[in-house]
């Protein structure tokens, strides 16, 4: 499985993507396999892999975003259920922000034990 790297432009529309989120404290970035994460209360609710942004989104929201045209997130051979790529031309701020809000509803995830 070819893992396509993400460009320093990549990372910064993706950063852009959830700045509000982020700005206000209601979600924070972190790395995944040369890649990046948006979380909230330690759950994903946006992701980058390579130049697509995929969003994690309730049911509604995920048929509206299909019509749009998009398409599966994460590696051709293995995508990563419940995530949809969000396809160019739509507004990422929009859809990773209707992300967090389904995300968040969602039981808090326990720390990792180290």
């Amino acid at each position: 499985m070819q893992m396509p790297k993400a460009t320093d432009d990549d990372k910064q529309r993706f950063r852009d993507a959830v700045a509000a989120l982020t700005e206000s404290g209601a979600a924070e970035i972190k790395p995944m396999f040369g890649q990046l994460g948006a979380f909230v209360n330690g759950n994903m609710f946006a992701g980058l892999f390579g130049a697509d942004i995929g969003v994690k989104l309730s049911e509604p929201d995920a048929a509206e975003l299909t019509a749009l045209g998009a398409g599966p997130f994460g590696p051709a051979e293995r995508p990563m259920g419940g995530y949809l790529s969000i396809p160019s031309g739509a507004d990422a701020a929009e859809w990773t922000t209707r992300a967090h809000a389904h995300v968040s509803a969602m039981p808090a995830k326990a720390p990792k034990k180290r």
